[in-house]
Order: C-alpha cells, then sequence, then structure tokens
C-alpha cells in the first residue's frame, strides 16, 4: 500500500516527529526560560539583587541632581536592531530617585550580553526634555552632540556588558546638559 500525504501512518509519523521536536525543544530550554515580552514596565524590587538571585544587575546610578520626577533603568539586548528602539527594550525599571546616588535592581532573563540606558525624567511628564533631564548608558561611554546641540547616544558596542547568572554589579553615571 503507497502512503499518501492524507493516509493514517504519514499523519501519525508527522506527528509523533512534532512532538519529539517540542519534547527536544523543551529539554534543551532553561526551567527558568520564559518567554520577554519587550517593553514592558517593573517596579524596582531589590529582592531580586538579594544573594543567590539573578541573573540581575545591581545598579548603581549616580549623579543625581534631585529627587524629583522618575528614574527609568531600561535594559536592551546588545543587538543593533533592538538597542535605543522604541518598545524593543527588555523592560523598564521604573523607581523615584534619589539625589546623589540610587540603586536599583535590574532582573535579567538569562546570563548574557545587554546594554542599559538612564534616564531622569526630572519633570516627571513620563517624556524627554533634552534641556533638563539626565541621561547615563552602561560603561559611561561619553554621549557626544550633533551639531553642538542635539545629544548623540552611543552605539550599543559601547554600551555592551556580560552579564553572569548571578548578581553583576554595575555603576551608571548620569549627566545633565
Amino acid at each position: 500500500m503507497q502512503r499518501t500525504p492524507s493516509s493514517p501512518g504519514l499523519r501519525r509519523g508527522a506527528a509523533l516527529a512534532v512532538s519529539a521536536g517540542a519534547l527536544a525543544g523543551l529539554l534543551a530550554a532553561p526551567a527558568s526560560a520564559a518567554p520577554v515580552v519587550l517593553g514592558s514596565k517593573i517596579g524596582n524590587d531589590m529582592s531580586q539583587c538579594a544573594a543567590g538571585q539573578g541573573p540581575a544587575i545591581r545598579l548603581e546610578v549616580t549623579g543625581i541632581k534631585s529627587d524629583n520626577g522618575f528614574l527609568f533603568v531600561r535594559t536592551y539586548y546588545a543587538r543593533s536592531g533592538d538597542w535605543l528602539k522604541s518598545k524593543r527594550y527588555i523592560h523598564r525599571v521604573e523607581t523615584r530617585p534619589r539625589k546623589g546616588t540610587t540603586t536599583v535592581c535590574v532582573p535579567l532573563p538569562a546570563a548574557g550580553d545587554y546594554a542599559i540606558t538612564v534616564q531622569h525624567d526630572v519633570n516627571g511628564n513620563r517624556d524627554t526634555d533634552l534641556s533638563v533631564d539626565g541621561a547615563g548608558v552602561s560603561n559611561n561611554p561619553p554621549i557626544g552632540s550633533f551639531l553642538g546641540v542635539i545629544p548623540r547616544p552611543p552605539g550599543v558596542e559601547k554600551a555592551r556588558f556580560r552579564a553572569d547568572a548571578g548578581i553583576t554589579r554595575m555603576a551608571i553615571a548620569v549627566r545633565y546638559r
């Protein structure tokens, strides 16, 4: 008997192949791996940076001018297709700033290469106001300017860092115009 695409034996074989592939995918994925929904907002949960936790970044944001407004920390995969693109960040940690230094816990989906931006929204309007807001980037590279007026952010290669499975410590300095 010749099997056709509609014959029971061929359908059963295809179903087994799909099931085996799905099972192999589940076995290969880490148990803690969950789908990442890009562009989500989360709070500053310092318990995720406690001993034995991770992967996460324990981030010291320095140079904050005031307690006013909001502090936004956006985490990106260190890929040029995601870097600084609207809603292409993994998540945005949102907290209140403290003048001087604010500590933020940035949870990560897995160990790997990432890049972070920090924005101090001084007037709390949830918009970027170049004349008053402060900003910083992982590795603290200089933020250039275009025609001496518009800030020019560094490329992802200058902001890229490697996070391990535990807690990685980092400091980012906020700069104001």
